[in-house]
């Protein structure tokens, strides 16, 4: 099926047509065999389709540290792909960049910062998640881009993440405590576990109290 790349919302002028090689790709990094063999098994193709800048958006302004976004098209060969494989697209591409992961009439966003971001499959009607831009700067667009992503996996509204303000450090950050919390509660859930399972009454009381020193950590 024909990509149809209006469906992601964004303006005319930031759309583009240019192939992306995997051959050329292979040539430039230097990546493992298998890293390549792992990188043909689960992609087509690659397509650059979007590029969002001053010059394709003029009220948006360039930013202290990003001065364009690219959209890519990735056209997959199975939906049960290996995310690994995109992250090391991203590590060896300096560009910021925003995902269209594709399989057959399925697609999902992806995005990588600190760590690779995914939205959900979804089926590729027009009902498809735009891509907002938003900010004055690109600095902000892609924080918020950033942020809409990512918000499916933190189970929480992107307006409640980082503001159109807050700079890509601030994200950083808060990357880092929503990890720091997500492990946190990974460990109370095992102790829950854990003790529950526990008939020793010492032992119990060993695990509730580290239980409840972790829940203050985490409400903290």
């Amino acid at each position: 099926m024909e990509a149809n790349f209006k469906m992601l919302g964004l303006p005319p002028p930031t759309e583009v047509k240019r192939p992306l090689p995997k051959a050329q790709l292979f040539k430039r990094f230097d990546w493992t065999p298998s890293q390549r063999e792992r990188f043909d098994a689960d992609v087509s193709r690659l397509d650059f389709v979007n590029w969002i800048s001053p010059r394709t958006v003029p009220a948006i302004a360039v930013g202290n540290e990003v001065k364009e976004i690219f959209v890519v098209e990735v056209s997959l060969k199975s939906r049960d792909f290996d995310t690994k494989a995109i992250s090391l697209l991203a590590k060896y591409i300096p560009q910021r960049i925003v995902y269209l992961l594709r399989f057959e009439e399925e697609a999902m966003l992806a995005v990588y910062h600190t760590k690779l971001f995914t939205t959900n499959w979804q089926l590729l009607t027009p009902n498809f998640q735009l891509l907002t831009i938003q900010g004055l700067n690109l600095d902000a667009v892609w924080v918020n881009i950033v942020n809409s992503i990512r918000s499916e996996q933190l189970e929480v509204n992107a307006s409640q993440l980082t503001t159109n303000s807050s700079p890509l450090t601030d994200l950083t950050e808060q990357i880092k405590v929503d990890e720091e919390r997500a492990k946190l509660e990974r460990q109370i859930t095992a102790l829950e576990r854990q003790m529950n399972a526990t008939k020793q009454p010492r032992r119990k009381r060993e695990l509730f109290v580290k239980l409840q020193k972790l829940k203050e950590k985490n409400n903290a």
